[in-house]
C-alpha cells in the first residue's frame, strides 16, 4: 500500500512538472514594448528616429516591426536579425540584413519558443487572421504572434517618402509608397495584435500590424492583403 501511494504521488509530480514546462505563455508574460506612435508620424510629421534598434540590448528571440526613419523603408526584426526593405536608385526593391537602423515608431517583444497550430482552411484574409489569433489568447493585452507557411498571394507595401517631404496627414506620409504583389511563396509573418493600440502601432481600422518576408529573402514589407494556402499560427510559450 505504501509503495502504491508513493508511486501515485511520484506520477502526480511528474505530470505537474510536465504541464508547467510546456504550458502556453500568458499574455502578461511576454512584454510588448512600444516606442513612439504611428499617429505622431502620420499627423504630426514626427518622422525622425525615436528608437535606435541597436540599443535594444536583448536580441535573444527578438521580434519587432515598424517603418524606417523618415519613411524610407520598412523594418523587420526576425529572431534577433534586423532586415530593411527599401527602394533603391534604380526603383527596385532591396531587402538587406543590416544594423545601425532607426524608426519613428516601433513595436517589439522577445520570445524563444512557440506553440504551433495549423490554421484552418476557412481562414483566408487579414480580418480572418485577426479573429483567429484573438481566439487563442486574451485580446485585452497586446501580444506577439507569427505565421509561417505558404500563401496563394499577398500584397505588401514599402514606404518610399521623397527626401525632405513634410508630413501632416497619412496621405502625405504614404507619398512614394511602392506596392508589390507576391504569389505562391513560402513566407514568415511577424505580427502584433491589440485592440488598444490603434494609431499607436496599428492603423485606426485594424487590430494587427504585420510584416511579411519571403523565405528566399527577396520581398519584405508591411502586409496589406493576403490569401493563405497552408499556414501555421505560432504563439509564444514558456521553456
Amino acid at each position: 500500500m505504501h509503495r502504491t501511494c508513493f508511486f501515485a504521488l511520484f506520477l502526480i509530480i511528474i505530470l505537474t512538472w510536465s504541464c508547467q514546462k510546456n504550458k502556453s505563455v500568458k499574455p502578461e508574460q511576454i512584454k510588448v514594448n512600444v516606442v513612439g506612435a504611428m499617429k505622431d508620424a502620420m499627423w504630426k510629421g514626427e518622422l525622425f528616429p525615436k528608437v535606435l534598434l541597436d540599443t535594444i540590448s536583448d536580441k535573444t528571440g527578438l521580434y519587432g516591426l515598424g517603418p524606417m526613419s523618415f519613411m524610407r523603408g520598412e523594418l523587420l526584426v526576425l529572431n534577433g536579425k534586423t532586415y530593411l526593405s527599401y527602394i533603391d536608385s534604380k526603383d527596385s526593391l532591396v531587402v538587406d540584413e543590416k544594423n545601425g537602423l532607426s524608426a519613428p515608431f516601433f513595436v517589439y517583444a522577445n520570445a524563444s519558443s512557440w506553440d504551433t497550430t495549423a490554421i484552418p482552411n476557412t481562414i483566408k484574409n487579414i480580418k480572418d487572421i485577426e479573429t483567429y489569433v484573438a481566439s487563442h489568447i486574451k485580446d485585452s493585452i497586446p501580444f506577439l504572434f507569427k505565421l509561417r507557411g505558404s500563401i496563394a498571394k499577398a500584397k505588401i507595401h514599402v514606404q518610399n517618402l521623397p527626401e525632405g517631404t513634410k508630413v501632416s496627414s497619412p496621405k502625405e506620409a504614404h507619398e512614394g509608397q511602392r506596392t508589390f504583389l507576391i504569389k505562391d511563396k513560402d513566407v514568415e509573418i511577424v505580427g502584433f495584435y491589440s485592440k488598444n493600440h490603434q494609431g499607436i502601432f496599428t492603423h485606426h481600422d485594424a487590430y494587427t500590424h504585420m510584416h511579411l518576408i519571403t523565405a528566399d529573402g527577396k520581398f519584405m514589407g508591411h502586409l496589406d492583403e493576403i490569401t493563405l494556402n497552408r499556414m501555421n499560427l505560432l504563439l509564444p510559450k514558456t521553456d
